[in-house]
């Protein structure tokens, strides 16, 4: 049928033409989307703000032959405004959404689509520091691509652990004999943070120590950057401490 009707967060907008704006949503059910909202930069605009980055939105589109057509727009999640009142909220959530963004459509499933607005409900209600909801959600996100990091044995040799380096290359902590010249070490408590960040034990996540946290969050970035190809560029912008 050339109408259908999804779920979706907003990933990014961009200008068209004069009043015009390409939404590019991750969908419930459809994977990722490209849409034009028509009139939407208008004051008088049906839509307005709930096609904002971060904003959930139940639409109905029109399959277009390059880009579908944005028909209606009910809101289902108002998050924007909460998370762009706190530098570190924003900068996490354009850090999901970029994430998010660099999924391929295979890869842009429901659980992908769940995943991401959890995290930004909870950067907007500022459950946790942003930073470690930022770091549980790349984690988690990789995780569903596939690609879950080796954090008990080693990740090329399957060597009980424990072991202290971490290549993002050979799929996580790595024994001493597996890990390259130069590799990075980390500390049992950063790697014990990184399990709780994969299994969102938040205790634990919010007990961690700073040091702790400022590990784990560089080996996330790393590790993210690493399988998504290309850089992350929103995660320059990011804080490595616990604000919320």
């Amino acid at each position: 049928m050339p109408t259908y009707r999804d779920d979706v967060v907003v990933l990014r907008t961009h200008k068209l033409g004069e009043a015009d704006r390409i939404v590019t949503m991750l969908s419930r059910r459809h994977g990722k989307v490209r849409a034009v909202a028509k009139g939407i930069r208008r004051t008088s605009s049906r839509f307005g703000a709930r096609l904002e980055p971060f904003m959930v939105a139940d639409v109905q589109l029109y399959r277009g032959r390059s880009l579908d057509i944005v028909q209606q727009a009910e809101s289902l999640g108002s998050y924007g405004a909460d998370i762009a009142a706190h530098y570190e909220r924003y900068t996490a959530a354009h850090a999901m959404v970029e994430a998010a963004d660099r999924l391929n459509e295979a890869e842009a499933t429901p659980e992908q689509y769940l995943l991401l607005v959890g995290g930004l409900r909870a950067l907007s209600r500022g459950d946790h520091a942003a930073r470690s909801i930022l770091d549980s959600y790349l984690l988690r996100a990789m995780a569903l691509s596939g690609w879950a990091p080796g954090l008990g044995e080693c990740a090329r040799c399957g060597r009980p652990g424990p072991h202290d380096a971490f290549v993002a290359q050979l799929g996580g902590v790595v024994c001493a004999e597996c890990a390259p010249t130069g590799s990075a070490r980390v500390a049992a408590p950063a790697v014990a943070l990184l399990r709780a960040l994969m299994a969102g034990e938040w205790e634990d996540v919010d007990a961690a120590s700073p040091a702790a946290t400022a590990a784990a969050s560089g080996l996330v970035a790393a590790y993210a950057q690493w399988h998504l190809e290309r850089g992350i560029r929103s995660l320059g912008h990011v804080g490595a401490g616990g604000a919320r």
